[in-house]
């Protein structure tokens, strides 16, 4: 079984706060509408008759004895009580219009601890009534008992007075039973998610279970701000807790080139719709704010969609390029309205994307464009199941794996990690990306604006 960190499960406890909230509030809420509409009052008189063999104790052993058999038949008694011949007489002495088999459900009779006295408790929707049973079953199994054992002395100790209220007013138990099991629900299913929930998470250990640095985090978006922001948010909105998050990351980029000048980034990510075009576009967006000649190349020969960010056209691109002359790779260079940026778009999709990233005319290409740029940036395919990025990465001086917070799985990430290793990637970290405010810094979620979701 695997090893439960509480603490964690905690922390993954604060994202059902508002479920909490809901289902505890629906039960309480139901309970108390059951209880005060729907649920019959049912009303409990009691009544106590002692059984004796004689009519007086003197304290004499003979006395003694005579208690002592009162109380080893006080079961018997209760049986006799509750017999059909009792409560038949019971039924035609007030005329009840029932069975004695519906009668008995409600009556109880049993023997006080260690005495010769009987308890009768009757429960009815009628609280006169209840009363009076309980009264008139005293009397007519005093008088049976006198009959079958001789018994002359049967006293009623107490008589049986209409209760005032119900017996099963439970409200505040109920409620607080329904507030327990609501949140005990919640709770469990919770849990369940969480024991088998395999996504990778900003707030586990990813460099100790992965194996993989934290090279970056993007907070999740504001829903109020993606009219303004877009997607280009380093762009749009360059106080946005996002733009804040990019502007670490490449901090963070440039620390890791140690030995050599960081010229080639590939940004991917396991699967699709984990925001590796998001992250990349706002990469490159930093870079050419920071003063540097950047190039954002989209190598996403499949789905690739930067032209639809930067709203450039795609007639001519990257596939179109790897296909004709290198020397006239000047045309395929769109210049962006922003100072020191440009892109190359993917082109018309190709049948062979991952031949035409391995052809010695794409190597030829990135040493020439690394001579005109400062800093260009590849926008690959996902790695889960294509050979796009992987290819790619070998050719690159920094890889960064772009996940999403609590969708990418760890086994995915795994088999990307180690893809990526088997043709020697020098693998930057792991980006997480939607990362959930919670995890923010304080500081800029009070100062700054927030950034709409992103796609892939």
């Amino acid at each position: 079984m695997e090893e439960i960190n509480i603490g964690d499960f905690f922390r993954y406890l604060k994202h059902y706060i508002l479920a909490f909230a809901i289902v505890i509030g629906v039960a309480v809420v139901g309970v108390f509408i059951y209880d005060n509409s729907f649920k019959k009052p049912i009303y409990q008189a009691q009544t106590t008759v002692v059984i004796a063999k004689s009519d007086g104790l003197d304290g004499s052993a003979e006395n003694i004895n005579e208690v002592n058999a009162s109380q080893k038949l006080a079961s018997t008694y209760s049986e006799i009580a509750k017999s059909e011949l009792v409560l038949n007489h019971v039924i035609e002495n007030l005329g009840l219009h029932t069975t004695v088999k519906e009668l008995s459900k409600n009556v109880t009779i049993k023997p006080v601890n260690d005495t010769s006295i009987l308890a009768i408790t009757v429960r009815d929707l009628d609280a006169r009534l209840s009363a009076t049973i309980a009264n008139e079953i005293a009397a007519v199994s005093a008088e049976e008992i006198k009959n079958i054992y001789k018994i002359e002395n049967t006293t009623q100790l107490s008589v049986a007075t209409t209760p005032e209220s119900p017996a099963n007013n439970t409200l505040t138990r109920d409620v607080m039973l329904a507030a327990i099991i609501a949140a005990l629900a919640v709770a469990g299913f919770a849990f369940i998610k969480f024991y088998f929930d395999d996504t990778v998470k900003y707030s586990e250990d990813v460099e100790k279970t992965i194996g993989l640095p934290v090279t970056g985090r993007i907070s999740k978006g504001d829903v109020k701000t993606r009219k303004v922001g877009g997607e280009l948010i380093a762009e749009n909105l360059p106080k946005a807790i996002v733009s804040e998050n990019i502007k670490s990351l490449r901090t963070n980029l440039q620390f890791t080139a140690v030995d050599k000048e960081l010229e080639t980034i590939l940004v991917t990510s396991t699967n699709a719709s984990e925001g590796k075009s998001f992250v990349s576009s706002n990469l490159a967006i930093s870079f050419a704010q920071a003063d540097k000649r950047v190039l954002l190349v989209d190598c996403d020969l499949r789905k690739g969609r930067v032209h639809k960010l930067f709203n450039i056209t795609n007639s001519k691109g990257l596939s179109n390029l790897l296909a004709g002359d290198l020397k006239s790779f000047g045309k395929y260079i769109h210049p962006t309205k922003l100072k020191n940026l440009n892109i190359i778009t993917c082109g018309t999709y190709p049948p062979n994307p991952s031949e035409l990233l391995a052809s010695q005319k794409n190597k030829d290409l990135i040493k020439v464009l690394c001579r005109y740029f400062d800093i260009v940036i590849f926008d690959g395919a996902p790695v889960g199941g294509l050979a796009d990025s992987v290819i790619l990465s070998s050719l690159m001086d920094e890889t960064l794996i772009v996940v999403r917070d609590g969708a990418t799985k760890k086994a995915d990430l795994m088999a990307t990690k180690s893809a990526l290793e088997k043709v020697g990637a020098n693998i930057a970290g792991v980006v997480f990306n939607m990362v959930n405010r919670n995890n923010s810094s304080k500081y800029y979620n009070s100062y700054y604006y927030g950034a709409p979701e992103q796609n892939d």
